[in-house]
């Protein structure tokens, strides 16, 4: 797969400007690191050929398997029929890929009856499902606690290894590009372009800009004392 992007634009507003020639294949672990709103997500959308409202190229012949922010299942299908029926897969390999993601004795289940991190791994074992040589990754991790999201990193990794899959995940985070062994570009810029990564330890970005400083109290210096102050940054 290979993006030649010249330009994306909402309106009159550029949100993505020109890179150079982006490249996956097969077996080769990518992430694109930034800010939320930078348009990770939205360059995410173009490699998936998702949006095609953008200047520039894509060519690939690659089959594509995307994880999306939130789960995206069909409510009304119990567990085996959200792999079979969006993959053509058969419900014998269906419940199968139900088993590599731990939801052994969840088969007949319906996504409102399943956890968050359950409907991630169902989202999960769907995509796989599908054969895919390359799988895109927007934010998957999102929303759930350290523990289960330490254990979808475990198994979304052993399932890249297992399938020689290759990935492009979008993230805030440059620990979960590492627990995923995958090579870190950062989205930077206004308009945003992608950069190489930096070999020093890259910043961890938050989802949501920092909070406005507290306005002092009457009679105070507008100045925090940073030695003393007890608040944390939101990264």
């Amino acid at each position: 797969m290979r993006l030649e992007l010249e330009a994306k634009s909402f309106g009159p507003r550029q949100v993505l400007g020109a890179t150079e020639r982006s490249r996956s294949r097969r077996g080769k672990r990518l992430a694109i690191l930034g800010p939320s709103g930078i348009g990770k997500s939205t360059l995410l959308r173009i490699l998936a050929g998702l949006d095609a409202g953008y200047r520039g190229q894509l060519d690939s012949a690659n089959r594509l398997a995307v994880v999306f922010q939130e789960p995206v299942l069909l409510p009304w299908r119990d567990a085996i029929a959200n792999i079979a029926i969006p993959t053509g897969r058969d419900a014998a390999t269906a419940r199968d890929w139900l088993a590599q993601v731990g939801l052994a004795g969840h088969e007949t289940k319906f996504p409102r009856q399943l956890s968050l991190g359950q409907q991630r791994r169902l989202a999960l074992a769907r995509a796989f499902a599908a054969g895919p040589d390359i799988l895109l990754m927007d934010e998957p991790f999102a929303s759930l606690d350290a523990g289960t999201a330490a254990r979808m990193l475990a198994l979304t990794d052993a399932l890249l290894d297992r399938s020689g899959a290759g990935l492009v995940l979008v993230t805030h985070d440059p620990a979960e590009a590492a627990a995923l062994k995958a090579h870190a570009l950062h989205l930077t810029g206004d308009p945003a372009r992608l950069q190489k990564d930096d070999p020093r330890p890259g910043p961890r970005y938050p989802r949501h800009g920092p909070s406005p400083a507290p306005r002092p109290a009457h009679g105070q210096s507008g100045t925090p004392d940073l030695r003393r102050s007890r608040s944390r940054p939101p990264w």
